[in-house]
């Protein structure tokens, strides 16, 4: 029985000559992952190559088996049309960043409409603004409170952030810590929402170091999960 699900895009990998392998997260089922046969070869299918960019935001007709296979979509149309998010130079190498961390982010084949509600709305807001350079840092700790370990923030005045623990400490241990000039900012990030969170100025050396540290920040509270490749890129864009 066919099932209608909107979807959002987190990667496409060719497979064989003709063929896509689509990562998605949808919003009736979770994560899940279709093969798409012929369609690099298809001009007049229903499915078209180009929707099936990272973090495109889709409407899906799809057969799910749940059997932890690979599944089949019959159709699909694009749900939310973007003006900028794969045009502009820097929203692009964002969004491939931002691809890259819910891949390795999200596992489950379940519905989280909360989660899925937060990544459609911050996107379709990153595509409507100009004043972005600090969105993926917001993001990434917005996307915390729906993987479970958002920061603590009980003991805000504290002059540490244990990584490790989650929370504000009064002295450095052994676990990786956020501190100083860089401390200050991600409070600022934890007091703030996305219109206010230009108004935030930072340089290039502090934004490198505060997104590296939420990088670490993943690694060490999910497992499975992969420091991107598109960091680097990320990095160079905003240099």
């Amino acid at each position: 029985m066919p099932i209608t699900t909107k979807a959002i895009v987190l990667s496409a990998l060719k497979y064989g000559d003709t063929s896509l392998i689509v990562k998605a997260f949808t919003a009736s089922s979770g994560m899940k992952t279709y093969l798409l046969k012929g369609v690099l070869a298809s001009k007049k299918g229903k499915l078209k190559s180009a929707y099936f960019q990272p973090l495109m935001q889709l409407e899906l007709v799809a057969n799910h088996k749940d059997k932890g296979t690979l599944e089949t979509i019959r159709e699909a149309r694009v749900d939310y049309h973007y003006n900028s998010l794969h045009t502009d130079i820097t929203k692009n190498a964002m969004s491939m960043f931002l691809a890259e961390v819910l891949r390795s982010s999200i596992f489950e084949e379940e519905p989280n409409p909360q989660l899925f509600h937060f990544i459609a709305a911050s996107l379709q807001w990153l595509d409507t603004h100009d004043k972005i350079a600090n969105f993926h840092l917001y993001f990434l700790l917005g996307l915390t409170k729906y993987l479970g370990f958002y920061p603590d923030t009980a003991h805000h005045d504290a002059p540490y952030f244990d990584l490790q623990e989650g929370n504000f400490v009064v002295a450095p241990s052994l676990n990786p810590m956020i501190q100083d000039k860089t401390l200050a900012y991600f409070k600022r990030f934890l007091g703030t929402n996305f219109d206010a969170m230009h108004t935030i100025k930072m340089g290039k050396a502090s934004r490198r170091d505060l997104l590296q540290s939420l990088v670490l920040y993943f690694e060490l509270h999910l497992q499975g999960f992969k420091k991107p490749r598109s960091l680097a890129i990320l990095n160079e864009v905003f240099s």
